[in-house]
Order: structure tokens, then C-alpha cells, then sequence
């Protein structure tokens, strides 16, 4: 395995983090697909696991279309030499503006491959979870992106 200098991970997690607040507010999920390694494997544990840079592409996109303005405060994050584990909140805005959270939590495990890439990603969350705050955010008068 190879050796990363911790300011050098730690960078590329920021730009991870930063890479996925842009996308949602774009609704463009392919730069985010672009910070993999061309080898890279996501394993989304609903979703399954992805291998190789455009299989990641197509799922990312197709997953994140109908909820471009979801955003993805971290809770915390700690660097093992090339391995980074996180607490990253899946979160929505208040339908109505005010204050109510709607948000579920996911532990992100990510392993650099250097040059700013990703070569292993894992999303641990609890889909029940998932689909209660959705379900919570649409009867509050939340709306889907049409596909």
C-alpha cells in the first residue's frame, strides 16, 4: 500500500466533500464520477457495487437525479495514511424554509489513490432510514426533480 502524506489526503477529502456540494447544486454528477480512479469501486450498500470509473458515472448520475439540492455536512472525519472515515449527513433542505431537518446519516470510507482520486469508496447507511426521511420531506411539501 502506498504511503500518502496526511496533508495530501486530507486535501483531496475536502475536495471530495466540495466535489459533492457542487454537484448537487449544479445537478451535475459526472465531476464527481471524475474523482475516481478509472479502476475505482464504490460499494453503495443499496445500490450495490460499482467497478471501474463509468459503471460509478452511471449510477451516481441516475441516483442523484431526482435529488439535486440534497447537501452533505460532515459530522466528522478521521486519516488512516491512505483510508479516510467519515460521518456524512445526507440532508435536505426544509421544504418550507424553516428550520425542520430532514437527514439521514452515512458512514463514508474512502481509500486515495493518489493525484486527488479515489480508488475505494463505501456508503454504510440504513436504507429504511433513507426512505423515512424522504417519505417525511415529500409530505412536507418537498418535490422530486422530474427524471
Amino acid at each position: 500500500m502506498a504511503e500518502w502524506k496526511r496533508a495530501e489526503v486530507e486535501a483531496a477529502f475536502h475536495e471530495f466533500v466540495a466535489m459533492g456540494d457542487r454537484c448537487a447544486e449544479s445537478g451535475d454528477w459526472n465531476p464527481w464520477a471524475d474523482i475516481h480512479s478509472e479502476d475505482g469501486v464504490w460499494f453503495e450498500h443499496h445500490f450495490g457495487t460499482q467497478r471501474g470509473r463509468e459503471a460509478i458515472r452511471q449510477v451516481i448520475v441516475d441516483v442523484m437525479k431526482p435529488v439535486p439540492m440534497m447537501y452533505f455536512p460532515v459530522e466528522w472525519y478521521m486519516i488512516d495514511n491512505n483510508r479516510v472515515a467519515s460521518y456524512i449527513w445526507q440532508q435536505m433542505p426544509d421544504p418550507a424554509g424553516g428550520t425542520e431537518v430532514y437527514r439521514f446519516g452515512n458512514i463514508t470510507v474512502l481509500e486515495y489513490a493518489g493525484e486527488g482520486l479515489w480508488s475505494f469508496q463505501e456508503d454504510v447507511y440504513n436504507p429504511t432510514e433513507a426512505t423515512d426521511m424522504m417519505k417525511r420531506w415529500i409530505a412536507a411539501g418537498g418535490k422530486l426533480a422530474s427524471a
